[in-house]
């Protein structure tokens, strides 16, 4: 579908991707992320000592695997998306500009905070199940700087909440239309019913983790798998869809193999038995 010009109702975008404040000049790329960080955090935090945990361990995880994550999704923007890396010396490094992969973030983080956690000996299925929700929260609050930034969108709509989007911001071949799918908010939307639903199944039901932890990755790789057939923002491609597209695939379907195992259905356990570490 083609939309042209501004004749269908639709969602401004900012004028601006920052502010400035005194001589710094404030990305609200970067803005989220830090955002996205403290929440998840105080929201591990709160679930973990309802568990009978420690918040140090939290602290201890979220000034190792912070980082870590950050490096391990600028790595995998850069090895999967090389052509969209800004074109000077220090294009690689410039994460406020935007391009960091999901994918290579969490696996760095969750590898870096696994290490962590064993070095403390503090139950790694457990805590992975208390920061599951809390790390959709962070997702959906980082997924608003794709917003500011004018990016990651999805083809052309007439829908009314399609999003307007410069000129200069527009891929190749579109041109000449204005409105298109906010799939960053669609993803936002996603990602925070995920999380409720996590949390009540948690609350709600014998879940042996990670078991929600495994859920997590099922369902925001689902999620992907749609989003990846909106989205038309520069990619590699294989066999004619976007490299995403089969992540988020493998990913599902590793995910609900995961969670089958987690609770013992494949290897004929009785769901209460004694959880893993």
């Amino acid at each position: 579908m083609s939309v042209r010009g501004h004749e269908v109702a639709s969602i401004p975008s900012p004028a601006s991707s920052g502010f400035s404040l005194g001589p710094f000049e404030v990305h609200a790329y970067g803005l989220m992320y830090v955002v996205a960080v403290a929440v998840a955090m105080l929201m591990t935090v709160r679930r973990w000592e309802a568990q009978g945990g420690s918040r140090e361990t939290v602290y201890d995880v979220v000034i190792w695997a912070f980082p870590a994550g950050l490096i391990g999704g600028r790595l995998y923007f850069v090895l999967t998306s090389w052509g969209e890396v800004p074109q000077h010396w220090w294009g690689p490094f410039a994460v406020w500009e935007g391009g960091l992969g999901i994918w290579g973030g969490i696996a760095a983080g969750t590898a870096v905070g696994i290490w962590r956690l064993k070095r403390s000996g503090t139950p790694v299925a457990a805590f992975m199940d208390a920061a599951a929700p809390a790390l959709l929260v962070a997702q959906s609050i980082g997924r608003v700087g794709n917003y500011f930034n004018q990016e990651l969108f999805g083809g052309p709509t007439s829908l009314p909440w399609g999003v307007e989007i410069s000129p200069e911001h527009r891929p190749e071949g579109y041109a000449t239309d204005a409105v298109f799918h906010p799939t960053f908010f669609y993803e936002i939307v996603w990602n925070l019913c995920l999380a409720a639903f996590l949390v009540w199944l948690g609350n709600h039901r014998r879940i042996r983790p990670p078991g929600l932890f495994a859920l997590y990755v099922t369902g925001y790789s689902a999620f992907r798998i749609f989003e990846e057939l909106l989205r038309i923002d520069p990619a590699n491609h294989i066999l004619g869809m976007r490299l995403n597209f089969f992540v988020a695939c493998l990913l599902t379907i590793t995910g609900a193999i995961w969670f089958a195992m987690t609770q013992g259905w494949l290897q004929g356990r009785e769901r209460d038995g004694p959880p893993p570490d």
